[in-house]
């Protein structure tokens, strides 16, 4: 009996891949196709912001909803991984941190949060939040991570603090720190919700297709650890610019810290075209 190959050749097809870079195989893209797996540390802040200056940044299709103003800086150390979990032996490739601004908004009355803006260490997950609509960019990042042993690291117990804070371009930009009180039973709310993306590539070739379309994340395996909660801190510095500034808080409010594990599935049309960025330069 004779087999027919399904083997695709490259001379016929060209260099193929999920994401460039391209290649004969496909296995030199940066990005594996989803679903991506993550398990992460969070240290998290509540904030309220000037409404006027949240509502700026939500692009058509999505209002200020029911708690105006309402805000969260959030800072995370994660390890990810593709649906094969090859990426689990190489922890330069699957560890990353990320700090980003959360700002709560609904979408035809049901509760999302919009991230304005976000920082990561490693370029993968930058690439990877553009394809989501999330706009990250490199900065380095560092929070304190819970201790079992010794007496000089912070403990997941009253009393144990926690810090984050994000440098861009060699100068602050964000702290923050919660010292510990006790347990809450549910999740902060901004953690909870699903985030409302903005997918935005300039048009490079000039063929004035739609852009801006608004796009939820789509997230399945939600876990959580027991939530920590405290007294907090925050500050936001003006180094990335002034839009960033108008973002920083006019009353800061409670702190956490968990752990945190989610699924990303893929993305999920909400609005067509909503948003469009302008085509002009600023």
């Amino acid at each position: 009996m004779t087999t027919t190959s399904t083997t695709t050749d490259p001379r016929t097809t060209g260099p193929v891949g999920y994401s460039l870079p391209l290649s004969p195989s496909g296995h030199s893209s940066m990005l594996t196709p989803p679903p991506w797996h993550f398990t992460g540390e969070v240290v998290m802040v509540e904030y309220r912001v000037d409404p006027d200056a949240a509502a700026a940044f939500l692009p058509p299709g999505l209002s200020p909803g029911a708690d105006p103003g309402a805000a969260a800086a959030v800072f995370a150390e994660w390890q990810w991984c593709s649906a094969n979990g090859a990426e689990l032996a190489d922890p330069g490739r699957s560890q990353f941190a990320e700090f980003l601004i959360l700002l709560s908004c609904e979408f035809e009355g049901r509760p999302m949060a919009r991230s304005p803006f976000a920082w990561v260490d490693h370029p993968v997950p930058m690439v990877r939040g553009w394809v989501q609509g999330m706009p990250k960019q490199l900065g380095v990042v560092h929070q304190s991570r819970a201790t079992t042993v010794g007496g000089h690291g912070p403990r997941l117990a009253e009393g144990g603090t926690f810090a984050g804070a994000l440098s861009v371009d060699g100068h602050r930009a964000a702290e923050a720190s919660v010292t510990l009180t006790g347990q809450v039973e549910g999740p902060p709310l901004l953690h909870d919700v699903p985030l409302a993306h903005t997918l935005a590539f300039p048009d490079w070739a000039g063929t004035g297709e739609t852009r801006g379309h608004l796009v939820a994340s789509e997230v399945t395996g939600v876990e959580f650890s027991p939530i920590w909660t405290g007294d907090a801190s925050l500050r936001l510095f003006d180094g990335p610019g002034a839009d960033f500034a108008a973002l920083a808080p006019l009353e800061v409010g409670r702190g956490y810290v968990f752990s945190y594990a989610e699924t990303l599935v893929g993305g999920k049309l909400l609005r067509p075209g909503a948003g469009s960025p302008s085509p002009t330069s600023p």
